[in-house]
């Protein structure tokens, strides 16, 4: 079997920049029919691939991961994003953190797993693309396509710290509609950025959004905006996306019932991702066990709920609603920054854990 950190090496290597996941998927796929797997690669979309396998009998725990990255422009880092170099303890490049790190763990950690205990606890892993624009890849898969699960590893940047889930994530399109006109003469026209960034500045400005006990305030922001042609013309289309963070007390019907109403009756709105929110009980009794095998720091633990959000959005729902973990070994603060990176010792421990929690005689899913 290959070390952890050498795959999370070959996996930055491989540019999946918003595509071409499906080197990287076979690469996984590869590993896990070598290691007994019964393994399927999906591709939807030429060049982009979901990896679904399985090994053991019974009811199993799903371990999930996405294969894409969010863009990186060489020429603003100091070393190659996709060099997959080791510096100073640290895995380089963009996705060591966000996420690659994390999938080279759970690849690892079921293949030990599936090798020395072959009558151990059954798996069930989830390789996906396009998570970063919005769920993409676990969108395409079919529920009948996955085995019903009591619980759902998701190996996001955490720093093998255990958190219960995460942020609904909402994406609105707004659009104001003018009249066009010279632009010598605006008294003829109705500018439709005028509009729209009196829409945006409300909005913006909001400063009373709800805060849950759990996961924290609801945000929005104006993401985009976008108008005009040229400076001579009054506008008579604008256009912005709004990114709102939803919570338990405040979801996307909320959301989008309290910014028509910041909008004003004369903005278009329209739905572009609807994504809710994961939250475990932090309270659950499957909760405690789970710290104690995975976290970095279980005895001092307390729940928390990541601002992000991830593929559990969809997929916790196509496997019967399990209990969601996020957990791995890259750092949040590293998530889509330049200069992206992991520390190698987290890489290690974050196999190590999980590979307890899998052969955990306490862990009952």
């Amino acid at each position: 079997m290959q070390d952890t950190v050498a795959l999370a090496q070959r996996l930055v290597q491989i540019d999946t920049r918003a595509g071409n996941e499906k080197p990287a998927a076979e690469l996984i796929a590869d590993l896990l029919s070598r290691a007994g797997f019964d393994v399927r690669v999906e591709e939807p979309v030429a060049g982009r691939a979901n990896v679904i396998a399985r090994c053991g009998t019974g009811t199993p725990i799903t371990l999930t991961g996405h294969l894409d990255t969010v863009p990186a422009d060489p020429e603003d880092w100091s070393f190659d994003p996709f060099s997959g170099a080791i510096d100073n303890g640290r895995l380089l490049g963009r996705g060591s953190s966000d996420m690659k790190a994390g999938v080279a763990c759970l690849v690892n950690a079921a293949i030990r797993h599936a090798t020395e205990h072959p009558h151990g606890t059954a798996l069930q892993l989830v390789f996906t693309f396009g998570e970063e624009t919005g769920c993409d890849g676990a969108r395409t898969i079919d529920r009948a396509a996955l085995s019903p699960s009591p619980l759902l590893i998701v190996a996001e940047p955490t720093a093998n710290r255990v958190v219960l889930g995460h942020k609904g994530t909402l994406w609105l399109r707004l659009t104001a509609r003018g009249t066009a006109a010279h632009g010598s003469r605006p008294d003829l026209g109705d500018n439709a950025v005028a509009a729209l960034a009196t829409a945006a500045m409300r909005i913006h400005d909001q400063g009373d959004w709800p805060i849950s006990p759990t996961h924290g305030p609801a945000t929005v922001n104006v993401g985009t905006f976008h108008a005009g042609s040229q400076p001579n013309l009054v506008p008579d289309r604008a256009e912005m996306q709004l990114d709102v963070r939803t919570v338990p007390e405040f979801n996307s019907h909320n959301a989008l019932t309290a910014i028509s109403e910041l909008a004003g009756p004369d903005i278009t709105i329209e739905s572009v991702l609807d994504l809710p929110g994961v939250g475990t009980n932090g309270d659950y009794e499957v909760v405690r066990p789970i710290v104690n095998m995975l976290d970095a720091n279980p005895t001092a633990w307390q729940p928390d709920y990541a601002t992000y959000f991830t593929d559990a959005s969809v997929l916790a729902d196509r496997l019967g609603e399990p209990t969601v973990i996020l957990y791995g070994p890259g750092e949040p603060e590293q998530a889509h920054t330049v200069d992206e990176s992991c520390p190698v010792t987290a890489i290690t421990d974050a196999t190590l854990a999980i590979g307890r929690l899998l052969e955990s005689n306490d862990f009952r899913p």
